[in-house]
């Protein structure tokens, strides 16, 4: 069938094409059944995002492969000082307040039963506002190691981690760290645990339990050799001899070097010239780095190394695969990069303003927006802060992230900001050249952070700075009424003052057996026949009203006055 039938019978269907147009499946299926042929199709369907590692064709090559650890606990316990201690250098050294900002993995080498074996350590960030990226680091640990301090005794964050864990189904070792304190007290901490499900070995339990002090650098050895001793029971195996398998710990836009992923090799071995895939980017690896700042050409099981040469940053926890071509990557990512447009955009949709919500909006008054782009130095900390944004109160003034992404604040950033009012919080991140200078020019408010519950109270603090101010009763006393006094055709209270004051041009109310029989402004208060502002508590007055003369022996009179106050954002 010619061309040019095809086109104009598309055209009587409303569709334009051209004649080099390629068509979608539905539309070449909707045309050939028109024309009376039938159509098979095979559905293309995209590699899982989510896939077991050890597939069927591994089971005859594997190999003993290093336990991966994570290691959890509660803030200021001495997580990064203990992985420190173990890797003999500072990793704490330039991070804000101890807490680790983001996830990186390091490997250390350890001898156990004479010969010489590795163990791969993940360091989590601490504190509780990472959570997501704590519970990350979990889906892709062997074993965990919960720190606490043996002076401090288990906290939110302890529970929350053994939680973690939990849920993980990965073995948990317990540090207790900090013996050298003379305030420490291990057998307490083991007693805390015992609460929360976890019973030490030495009473009977299944949970191994090593006293440490990461200062002094006792019991580490003793540590680690749990830790291969545990690696040992559970097995761990991968096959080398095979395309690799993984999963994105971290990933960042470096300016000099483009997106950088740093991936942890689960499976198969990792090498550079390998066309991977991971999430919805893909690229060819030019260069592989490991946590020790040494160009390698391979990756093995278990081992975690940056690489350069993606066309875009992937997502933390993102899962990579190696694919044999560079074309077969390139179509499976932008399979997945037009899922996830479409899923965005059905959000987009599902968020649009229907006249049910334009009418609950005005009931409740106008919903209020603080617009925010978001910038940080890596991909986690960007999820890390979006999901604790989402945790604060929306139902009167709703965050709306314009755009959130690692890497350094930029000139179209504030444009961007200057466009739509916002305000730029970046996180551990870099103003480049010339975005300060454009934001002093384009009036935009950038704000830098290196502690995440800084920025979230400021953050608070914005919101609620953008909430009308309510109208609250201030109490001002209580009066007694103790005799009735005719004057003219009204009458006169001849009052006590309880408690407080009553102040002249103020709001009260009168109470008769508990129930309000009257309320407005006091107009006339006298004192000894003076007219006087106000009458403080143990004086009496006589108090008139212009409106009200009904009063009775025993009337209680309350004093108030109308405040405007600054309201707080109320939990939803």
């Amino acid at each position: 069938i010619p061309e040019t039938e095809i086109i104009k019978h598309l055209f009587s269907k409303g569709i334009a094409v051209k004649i080099t147009q390629t068509l979608d499946v539905y539309t070449v299926k909707m045309v050939v059944e028109e024309l009376g042929i039938e159509t098979e199709t095979q559905e293309v369907k995209a590699a899982a995002t989510k896939s077991e590692m050890l597939d069927v064709a591994d089971l005859e090559n594997l190999q003993f492969r290093p336990p991966v650890v994570t290691i959890m606990g509660h803030v200021d316990h001495g997580k990064t000082t203990l992985l420190d201690s173990i890797r003999k250098t500072k990793v704490a050294q330039g991070e804000a307040g101890g807490i680790t900002q983001h996830i990186g993995a390091y490997h250390v080498d350890v001898e156990h039963n004479g010969k010489m074996q590795q163990v791969v350590f993940l360091d989590t960030p601490g504190h509780e506002a990472f959570t997501a990226m704590r519970a990350r680091g979990t889906k892709v640990t062997d074993i965990a190691i919960l720190v606490v301090a043996a002076d401090d005794g288990v906290q939110p964050q302890t529970k929350e981690a053994i939680g973690h864990a939990r849920a993980a189904e990965v073995p948990l070792i317990v540090a207790i760290n900090k013996i050298d304190k003379p305030s420490a007290e291990p057998d307490r901490i083991k007693q805390e645990l015992t609460e929360q499900g976890l019973v030490s070995e030495e009473w009977g339990g299944d949970t191994i339990m090593v006293p440490v002090s990461a200062i002094k650098g006792e019991n580490l050895d003793t540590l680690l050799d749990m830790i291969l001793l545990v690696a040992e029971l559970e097995e761990l195996s991968a096959n080398p001899d095979r395309a690799a398998k993984g999963t994105v710990i971290e990933a960042n836009l470096d300016k000099t070097r483009g997106p950088v992923a740093t991936l942890l090799v689960q499976n198969g071995t990792l090498r550079g010239g390998d066309c991977l895939v991971a999430g919805a980017s893909f690229g060819k690896i030019r260069a592989m780095i490991d946590d020790r700042g040494n160009r390698v050409d391979t990756a093995s099981p278990s081992f975690a190394v940056e690489v350069l040469g993606m066309n875009d940053v992937p997502s933390a926890g993102d899962e990579f695969e190696v694919f044999p071509t560079e074309k077969e990557a390139r179509a499976v990512a932008e399979s997945r990069a037009s899922i996830n447009r479409e899923s965005r955009l059905q959000q987009a949709m599902s968020r649009r303003v229907s006249l049910s919500t334009i009418s609950a909006q005005a009931r409740e008054g106008e919903l209020k927006e603080l617009n925010l782009i978001v910038k940080a130095d890596v991909q986690g900390s960007v999820e890390a802060i979006l999901s604790s944004l989402e945790q604060l109160p929306q139902n009167e003034v709703q965050i709306r992230v314009l755009l959130s992404a690692p890497g350094e604040v930029t000139e179209t950033d504030v444009d961007l900001a200057a466009a739509s009012g916002a305000v730029i919080v970046g996180f551990n991140t870099n103003l480049a050249l010339g975005a300060s200078s454009a934001a002093d020019r384009e009036g935009v408010d950038i704000r830098e952070y290196d502690i995440i519950y800084q920025l979230l109270d400021d953050i608070r603090a914005a919101m609620e700075g953008l909430l009308e101010p309510e109208e609250v009763e201030e109490p001002l006393g209580t009066v007694e009424v103790r005799a009735v006094f005719p004057v003219g055709k009204g009458s006169v209270a001849g009052c006590y003052v309880l408690s407080g004051k009553v102040v002249r041009n103020r709001r009260f109310r009168v109470l008769r057996n508990g129930e309000v029989i009257y309320s407005g402004v006091l107009d006339s208060l006298r004192r000894v026949k003076e007219d006087v502002r106000e009458v403080n508590a143990g004086y009496e007055c006589g108090i008139g009203i212009a409106k009200f003369n009904a009063w009775q022996e025993g009337d209680i009179i309350e004093a108030y006055q109308m405040v405007m106050k600054r309201r707080t954002l109320s939990p939803v």
